[in-house]
């Protein structure tokens, strides 16, 4: 298969296309046990945010992305393996039963891995070169990271000369600056450790429930 074939990246569209609809926001969460794992999704869920990504850097994050993709599958919510980095963490959450994979970088071999296995990727980028490599494989959904240091100024940037990306903001994002990137341009905010904040988590249920649905148009 081609490097820059646009099959690669085409059920990965496909899938962020349907799945994040009207959302704003998905939930990252790391380094906790199952059982609080497990905790997290369920506010994350109540919350009104329907996409959950487990990172797995370690053995125990493994089990905690099988008890998320098992409360997940009982409430009919997707679950998706994050901070992908090799072929092998492929075949790690395909057997996890997760739903999607998102990594901190735009690598050809881990989405030509992804595509083969079936399992849809949001890969990440941070600069326009990713970008342009992204696309030409039919990636349209981005994450980018780490967004709050690229600035939501360099989401807006780049939407200039790629106005088909959706950009999903990940890493320092929180209840105080959510409005910021979505008003620059950013069709997701990717959440973590503001979920446990009350303060945030209010926040970001309001962002939910009161801001305007933007269209993939």
């Amino acid at each position: 298969m081609n490097t820059d074939s646009t099959d690669i990246g085409s059920r990965s569209t496909s899938f962020f296309e349907s799945k994040f609809g009207s959302q704003k926001l998905m939930a990252i969460l790391r380094g906790m046990t199952p059982e609080a794992t497990v905790a997290m999704c369920e506010i994350a869920w109540n919350a009104g945010i329907t996409l959950v990504e487990v990172p797995i850097q370690s053995d125990s994050a493994v089990e905690s992305l099988r008890a998320a993709v098992s409360a997940g599958s009982a409430r009919g919510f997707d679950v998706g393996v994050g901070t992908v980095l090799n072929v092998e963490q492929i075949d790690v959450a395909v057997a996890c039963g997760a739903t999607f994979a998102v990594s901190p970088g735009f690598d050809s071999v881990i989405a030509k891995a992804c595509a083969t296995s079936g399992l849809p990727l949001l890969p990440g980028v941070a600069s326009s070169s990713e970008i342009s490599r992204a696309l030409r494989m039919g990636f349209v959904w981005l994450k980018v990271f780490p967004a709050a240091q690229l600035t939501s100024g360099w989401i807006k940037a780049q939407l200039a000369p790629f106005p088909q990306v959706r950009f999903v903001a990940t890493g320092g994002m929180d209840g105080e600056n959510a409005l910021d990137f979505l008003a620059a341009g950013a069709r997701i905010i990717a959440v973590g450790s503001a979920l446990s904040n009350p303060l945030h988590l209010a926040a970001l249920t309001d962002l939910l429930a009161s801001s305007p649905a933007r269209t993939n148009g």
